[in-house]
């Protein structure tokens, strides 16, 4: 199925360039040029992917984000100026899957949407007909991970979680007490060849720690072994 792309930015010639260049690679497109007039669309009509400009008026890429996480997960790449390295964290943290400083390659980002539409399909349900057998459910203590259904809980209480955190968070379950370096968790997470810098990997974590502790302000499962990486206590 032909996956569809929302590019949201209020620069107009970013939007047009763009938006060919997904379509000649196959990609369908819907474009928007502010935060307000992108919100209720992608939410009453979601996108495969969004990919959201941080530096706009009336509502910017953050608030967008913020309001766009209460009632959606769908995956999202945030294009941000090259010195903004505050507004990536801030996007990480808020449920960002990614981040591009402009100016960029439109070859880099459609790499990363194909690599990030790649890992939201490998949680879905197999298609009808097909012989792969199911991932089965992983439970570690008061975790349990179903990943035919990307669904996450701790202690029967759902956890909303992207790919991408559901990817570091299951690589990290898969054997308790093991370290996983960073290094590690990015392989896990960006399976193609992608640059990811440490700062980004420590963001997810931090973003996976909150919203369990959401639902249990004592949660402790996710262990950081400065210099060496994390690893996932069941005990």
């Amino acid at each position: 199925m032909t996956a569809t792309i929302a590019l949201v930015d209020d620069d107009r010639n970013i939007l047009t360039s763009v938006s060919i260049a997904l379509q000649t690679e196959g990609f369908l497109t819907r474009v928007y040029s502010d935060g307000e007039s992108a919100l209720k669309a992608l939410v009453e009509n979601p996108p495969d992917l969004a990919v959201l400009d941080i530096k706009m008026p009336n509502m910017d890429g953050l608030e967008l984000l913020r309001r766009l996480r209460e009632k959606s997960a769908i995956p999202v790449i945030f294009l941000t100026s090259k010195d903004d390295e505050l507004d990536e964290a801030l996007g990480l943290a808020m449920g960002a899957d990614d981040y591009i400083a402009k100016p960029f390659s439109q070859r880099l980002l459609i790499a990363r949407i194909r690599a990030i539409l790649r890992r939201t399909e490998a949680t879905l349900p197999n298609a009808e007909g097909s012989e792969e057998t199911p991932a089965e459910i992983l439970e570690r203590g008061r975790l349990t991970m179903d990943p035919a259904r990307h669904r996450v809980s701790w202690a029967g209480n759902n956890v909303t979680l992207t790919v991408t955190e559901f990817l570091i968070l299951e690589t990290l379950a898969q054997r308790p007490g093991i370290v996983k370096t960073r290094n590690q968790l990015m392989d896990a997470a960006y399976q193609d060849d992608i640059y990811v810098d440490d700062r980004t990997i420590d963001s997810h974590i931090k973003r996976v720690r909150r919203k369990f502790r959401q639902v249990d302000p004592e949660f402790d499962a996710i262990e950081t072994l400065y210099g060496a990486g994390y690893r996932f206590s069941d005990e």
